[in-house]
């Protein structure tokens, strides 16, 4: 900044900037509570079905965080305006004050055309007028003046470009809409610009870092992983193959066996801390992190270092930095496609995955002990457990079309004779691949790929990352995810060894089965022209499951504790709920089951005690059959998930998306609904000790009858509780009416099971 532009300068625009900015906050705030509160909060209560459910209701959430993105962005630029003009102004203020106290020694600054300053003598003694006392200086005031004016035009300058910088980048961030980036002032915004500045420079040359380098760096990834600023300037400016060759170079001992020696334990952390940091940047929209993304998905197939002696490609590295954080929809999207080309390129398009990504002699690229990093996939796979929408869009992609060279075939039209398919992403992964053999950290073969994936899957047909229950903002299910849990069902019915092979995927399978209860209640009624909908009304896409492909799903999710757990946990809370919808008086006509109160009583206790036996079917096989899995394991599995099932029991009917949101149009979720499940959800607990111990050593025959009890107590109790709730005229029938209802369903459970009899080793019940 020049001298003159400083000591004269006018800051009343600047001022009025931040005026406007400080009220145009104010507005905003208003604004996006009105959204909140009114906007999304009507659009919550709202009655909402078919494309208003899948899309309307998501758009208006939506929009409604685009104001508080919009409110938040406000105030990170007034904040920095502000903060820019209080600092100016006090430059100028110290500026003038060191001017006049060099008068006093009779020196004067002078601005020089090229912007350059002069310290010079204000008054020659020789030229002063007579009698005029002219003050003495020494040559180290002179000095001292230079320096003090040359500081504080330093620090303007650095002031004014910091904050130029900061709002660029802010602005950047979102070509479109509004950016979440917070910042309360300006040297917050500027110190982590200048921090990415310093990890760049650590990082472009990793032979060369020192363990105390290497610290500096951790902790300073460590610090502002979630920094939207930060991230993207350091992103950009160490470049897509900067953080290829970075984390090769880290990891490879011939590179930098110094810095291993002294601090490879604490590469996990860096690992994660990198991880998240990308995740962050990816977040922004501005042009030169666009071109980061493009870059990065250029090098998915390309040889790490791309000079000599690579010891990897492109995918292997970057997948392993991104088991963390939240990606870009967008970015995973692209990745992805990329990463299956090159998986087909290198695999002979799918025959052999592991020579695909097999790098003798290559770097630990993994550090967190699960695997070691070399299937590019696994890491990926972790990356779309967090991003539901990517994650939806990539297993139903296109892994091989029916007219390229491949070995897949099927029969598919029955007719004994097997013909070359093609086959989806999910197609692919879960029923074809041969995984890469990797080992943990105890040398035990790795299950993290295929767990990975499903994890995935979880998020991909669910809609919300994997690991979570939905929340009133979880949208219902879309025709496409509704499409990968219509494949999922029918893949493991044509071979339950998909599941019953690797009981780790029982969990996810487990949560994407009780988030579609509606759907697969539907399919074990049979009802094709009949009022299943009503019965079992769903708000968003309707999966089409065939009824025993959802037996043979249920009996296999079942013989996992995990699995069998979240789906007759959901089922109970799902039961009572139904029960409380229906037997509210206020329900309005439209929405009405068109049958007696004693019909779909007994109809809804019959379509949960099917589930339920089926699942008990699968729990048998898993206890007397040859898993030898322990009761104890499904009584510690019901009784965990009593906290989180707990906690989704007022979202509505239904524990997951695709269900009615509200008992009656309009009214909020919980109330009646909520007591009942509880009350269920309590008993069942509570139930799980005693039930165990009595079923302990007992013949499968007699276990069945233990457990159909304990199901017609649950649904006795729920039909109980809904119609004291609503004072109906039918209080002392309907507990005659669920045990008739669930003893004809675990007839029907036992009857479509027998079908997988040759399957299982325990005995079906009669």
């Amino acid at each position: 900044m020049k001298l003159d532009a400083l000591r004269h300068a006018d800051f009343s625009k600047l001022s009025a900037a931040v005026t406007d900015w400080s009220e145009m906050v104010e507005k905003l705030s208003v604004l996006k509570e009105d959204a909140r509160s009114q906007l999304k909060g009507k659009a919550d209560k709202a009655d909402w079905s078919g494309l208003n459910a899948a899309v309307t209701r998501e758009f208006v959430a939506k929009t409604a965080g685009e104001f508080a993105d919009a409110h938040t962005q406000a105030s990170s630029i007034h904040n920095i305006l502000k903060d820019t003009r209080d600092e100016l102004v006090e430059y100028r203020r110290q500026l003038n004050d060191a001017i006049e106290r060099g008068l006093k020694k009779n020196l004067t600054v002078i601005a020089n055309s090229d912007g350059s300053f002069t310290v010079t003598m204000n008054i020659h003694p020789d030229r002063a007028a007579r009698g005029t006392d002219v003050p003495d200086h020494t040559p180290e005031d002179v000095t001292a003046l230079r320096d003090e004016v040359q500081g504080i035009l330093t620090k303007a300058t650095e002031s004014d470009s910091s904050a130029a910088r900061a709002l660029r980048a802010l602005a950047d961030q979102t070509p479109y809409g509004f950016s979440d980036a917070s910042y309360s002032d300006r040297d917050s915004a500027a110190e982590a610009m200048e921090a990415a500045d310093r990890a760049v420079e650590l990082a472009k040359d990793p032979a060369d870092m020192s363990p105390q380098e290497f610290d500096d760096f951790n902790s300073t990834m460590a610090r502002y992983k979630d920094d939207p600023l930060f991230a993207e300037r350091f992103a950009t400016g160490l470049g897509p193959q900067g953080v290829l060759d970075f984390w090769t170079g880290i990891n490879d001992p011939h590179t930098n066996m110094q810095l291993g020696q002294a601090r490879v334990d604490k590469y996990g952390a860096l690992q994660e801390n990198l991880g998240l940091t990308l995740a962050t940047a990816t977040q922004s929209d501005s042009p030169a992190m666009q071109r980061w993304e493009r870059d990065m998905v250029g090098l998915t197939g390309e040889f790490v270092p791309s000079k000599d002696n690579p010891r990897a490609v492109g995918a292997q590295v970057m997948s392993n930095l991104m088991r963390w954080g939240d990606f870009d929809d967008k970015f995973l999207k692209n990745y992805g496609d990329e990463l299956i080309r090159v998986e087909k390129e290198r695999s002979g398009n799918g025959r052999s995955a592991d020579l695909a990504w097999h790098f003798p002699m290559g770097p630990m690229l993994n550090r967190t002990g699960t695997d070691e990093g070399s299937d590019p996939m696994t890491g990926f796979m972790m990356a779309l457990g967090k991003s539901p929408d990517a994650a939806t869009d990539f297993f139903n992609g296109t892994f091989v079309t029916k007219d390229e060279d491949h070995d897949f075939t099927r029969d598919t039209d029955g007719n004994g004779k097997e013909g070359k398919v093609g086959l989806t992403n999910f197609q692919y992964l879960f029923e074809e691949r041969d995984w890469p053999k990797q080992y943990d950290s105890d040398f035990k073969e790795s299950i993290a790929g295929q767990n990975a994936m499903g994890w995935a899957l979880e998020a991909a047909a669910t809609g919300h990352p994997a690991g979570q229950w939905p929340d009133k903002d979880t949208p219902p299910h879309s025709p496409e995810q509704v499409k990968l849990m219509e494949s999922i069902v029918t893949s493991v019915s044509d071979d339950p060894e998909r599941l019953t092979k690797r009981g780790y995927l029982s969990d996810s399978m487990g949560q994407i089965a009780a988030e579609y209860l509606p759907d697969i209640n539907r399919a074990t009624a049979d009802d094709k022209y009949g009022n299943s909908d009503k019965l079992f009304p769903i708000a968003g896409a309707a999966a089409e499951l065939n009824h025993s492909d959802v037996t043979r799903f249920l009996v296999s999710v079942g013989q996992n504790p995990e699995g069998y757990a979240k789906v007759e946990t959901g089922q109970k809370a799902y039961m009572a709920n139904l029960l409380d919808y229906h037997l509210n008086p206020d329900l309005p006509e439209d929405k009405r089951y068109p049958h007696s109160p004693e019909e779909t009583v007994k109809e809804i206790s019959r379509r949960s005690a099917e589930v339920g036996g089926t699942l008990a079917i699968g729990r048998q096989e898993a206890v007397l059959g040859e898993a030898h899995q322990k009761d104890e394991d499904y009584q510690k599995a019901v009784n965990q998930a009593k906290n989180v099932t707990s906690g989704v029991i007022g979202l509505g009917i239904g524990v997951g998306t695709s269900f009615v949101a509200t008992p009656v149009a309009g009214a909020a979720a919980g109330g009646a609904a909520s007591t009942v499940s509880s009350v269920v959800l309590e008993q069942l607990f509570g139930s799980m000790e005693a039930d165990n111990l009595k079923n302990a050593g007992q013949e499968a025959a007699t276990r069945w009858e233990d457990t159909k009890d304990t199901n017609v107590e649950l649904s006795q109790l729920a039909a109980m509780e809904a119609a004291k709730a609503h004072d109906s005229p039918h209080s002392d029938q309907v507990a005659e009416w669920a045990r008739i209802g669930t003893a004809d369903g675990f007839n029907d459970a036992s009857t479509n099971a027998a079908q997988m009899a040759d399957d299982l080793e325990t005995e079906i019940p009669n």
